[in-house]
């Protein structure tokens, strides 16, 4: 296969605390996009894989989901989590969500939810939105002028918002908050429930065993929500496996409420580090739609996914073998100099702006229009009423290399 390309900086990408510090991260990937834009990582406690830091290289690969799948290595953790999950997807006990998924069957799934996220859909779900919306910013108002906003309000409004579409009782949110934080927050010593891969497949656990008894439920009594269009959902004539209702309640109220949530929370973060963009925003709110599509594309909620090569192939002109596996950094295709002018700069009016956080190809992310609407629902209801804010102490990140973002944002304000 010839001499593999290997640069230090890659490693980086395998270790969830660089994502806590994103100038280095950043300067890292700088580093790695004209020099080594397909590098060779092995890093401790991990499989080695290709890491991919060009945008069009991963459109490439986004583009031919055939020859690299997402099977049977769809995200990067250590190799024991590999083998822990790979053991209980086997035996029919684990989650196997659509983001671990290949056609047929993903394309397959996927239409179950489909037209939960269609604009007819998104339209209806518009006025909860901003109802909410007006609650949290509401909120703000009454707890005076300093909050943590990542942890008292980017959390909450999101999560209500998946969690209503889905039907859950409000009694049990607190409950989804705390597993979707330890799903996502498994490398976070703050957020994980344990540090070991026992630990993660109790979460798993807990998700599994709350949602196989919602599904028998709404299979004896069917509602008019997301849940029970899974939950009774049928693909050639049989019913979905206690697996695959599951997985799908999971993919929808952990990824459709973490990944949002660090959105609203970075992309707040930009406005107060931006305050001349902030002004812009007010004097201009046509600029919503472009300032969040900009929010999203800085804040990256999701870092990376991971592919595997079913040939011999190459990407590059690097040789890739067939059962190796591709990194996708996201992070890094945002900030690619080759796509985006200026790319380090928080532009409000940004346009175009073809970032990847909601992926690319047959895997593009299903609720991209709510997350896009959630987020202009609320900045719309915010940035007109901020009179004055800063940060009132220094912004956290969680340690991850999968889904994550700002996890602690302490401010001052003043809203009219």
């Amino acid at each position: 296969m010839g001499t593999r390309i290997m640069d230090d900086a890659a490693r980086l990408l395998a270790q969830p605390p660089s994502y806590t510090d994103e100038p280095a991260l950043h300067r890292a990937l700088a580093h790695l996009r004209p020099h080594a834009p397909v590098s060779w990582v092995e890093a401790p406690g991990y499989r080695p894989f290709w890491a991919i830091t060009k945008h069009a290289d991963i459109m490439d690969i986004e583009r031919q989901n055939d020859l690299f799948t997402n099977d049977p290595r769809p995200l990067l953790t250590i190799a024991a989590a590999d083998d822990a999950l790979r053991a209980q997807m086997e035996a029919g006990i684990g989650l196997s969500t659509l983001i671990h998924m290949d056609d047929p069957h993903h394309r397959d799934m996927r239409k179950i939810g489909a037209d939960w996220f269609r604009p007819k859909a998104m339209r209806a779900l518009k006025a909860r939105c901003d109802e909410l919306a007006k609650m949290y910013v509401g909120q703000m108002v009454e707890r005076g002028s300093e909050v943590d906003f990542a942890q008292e309000i980017a959390v909450n409004y999101p999560l209500y918002v998946i969690l209503s579409l889905l039907g859950l009782p409000e009694s049990d949110f607190p409950r989804m908050l705390k597993l979707t934080q330890e799903l996502f927050g498994g490398d976070d010593t703050e957020l994980q429930r344990g540090g070991s891969t026992d630990d993660m497949l109790a979460v798993l656990l807990d998700f599994f065993t709350y949602f196989a008894s919602l599904t028998a439920s709404r299979r004896e009594h069917p509602t008019e929500d997301l849940t029970s269009a899974i939950a009774n959902a049928t693909i050639d004539g049989q019913p979905l496996s206690d697996m695959d209702t599951a997985s799908y309640y999971v993919i929808v109220a952990s990824a459709g409420h973490d990944t949002t949530s660090a959105g609203i929370a970075g992309g707040l973060l930009e406005l107060v580090r931006n305050p001349a963009e902030l002004r812009r925003l007010q004097n201009d709110p046509s600029l919503m739609g472009t300032a969040v599509e900009e929010m999203i594309r800085c804040v990256t909620p999701v870092k990376e996914f991971m592919r595997t090569a079913q040939a011999d192939t190459e990407v590059r002109g690097v040789p890739i073998a067939k059962g190796e596996s591709v990194l996708l950094s996201y992070v890094s295709a945002n900030r690619d100099e080759d796509v985006f002018d200026d790319p380090m700069r928080f532009d409000v009016g940004r346009d175009p702006n073809k970032h990847l956080s909601f992926g690319y190809g047959v895997h593009f992310c299903l609720g991209a229009a709510l997350a896009r609407m959630e987020m202009n629902s609320f900045f719309t209801e915010l940035v007109p009423r901020i009179k004055d804010i800063e940060l009132a102490g220094e912004p956290e990140l969680s340690a991850t290399t999968f889904v994550g973002g700002i996890k602690h944002l302490p401010i001052w304000y003043s809203l009219r």
